[in-house]
């Protein structure tokens, strides 16, 4: 296996003092790793120059770990957000795409998006981001929440997906836009007609196009709505 391989074939690091951030700055340097699939308590011993057990003197378990370094991952996407708060679209827009940047440049920590939840410092506050980024619609109450995790679900799958795709191909490097489709739809005009008829078009999207253009729609249905919620709460016309 790749992992096993790479780990025998380290040198051992003359021991380092352990602390969570120590740990983690380690686990952000496997992951960004070419190959690299995941980040192990065993690599993070080699690298580190200690005993893998030594890990959970700081981290109750591997899942806690992983929280750590995603959490680390929002933080680095929140530091790229630039525009002013009154620019709400250009704030979550910027946000959207860091995470797709941060999450390709760490593969390996990217794709566990789908399944983790950091309840980290980062976390709060990208939902507060886009929470009061949405709210300047007009979203209030439930329809704002429903929004925000329609988005934020859109968003975190999407480039979760992504950086797995990093990890199955080691010669994409981190600045590489993949096909959306990938393959050359093998179809008839006589079979699949529409297919047929847009194949050229179809097989030119990449990734980040799609994942850009997908938010910038359910922005547009966020914009939507709240201008509808703003209309509808004011005051009919006096008589």
């Amino acid at each position: 296996m790749v992992v096993v391989e790479r780990v025998l074939n380290q040198t051992p690091r003359e021991k380092t003092r352990l602390d969570v951030e120590t740990i983690v700055e380690a686990g952000l340097r496997i992951a960004a790793q070419p190959g690299a699939t995941a980040v192990t308590v065993r690599e993070l011993g080699a690298m580190l120059g200690t005993d893998p057990t030594a890990i959970y003197r700081h981290f109750r378990n591997k899942e806690s770990l992983m929280e750590a370094l995603l959490d680390r991952l929002l933080a680095m996407s929140l530091e790229r957000v630039s525009a002013p708060r009154e620019d709400w679209r250009a704030r979550i827009t910027q946000l959207m795409s860091a995470t797709l940047d941060v999450f390709v440049t760490y593969p390996a920590i990217g794709l566990e998006a789908v399944v983790l939840t950091t309840d980290g410092p980062a976390e709060l506050s990208t939902i507060e981001l886009m929470l009061d980024a949405l709210a300047q619609t007009g979203l209030e109450g439930e329809e704002l929440v429903r929004h925000y995790a329609t988005l934020a679900s859109y968003a975190l799958s999407y480039s979760a997906g992504i950086a797995r795709e990093h990890t199955l191909n080691p010669s994409i490097t981190p600045d590489d836009s993949q096909p959306w489709i990938g393959r050359t739809l093998p179809v008839t005009a006589a079979s699949h007609p529409r297919i047929s008829e847009l194949r050229e078009e179809l097989t030119a999207l990449r990734d980040r196009e799609i994942l850009l253009l997908g938010i910038e729609m359910l922005l547009d249905g966020a914009e939507r709505a709240g201008a509808e919620a703003r209309s509808s709460a004011q005051p009919p016309p006096a008589p």
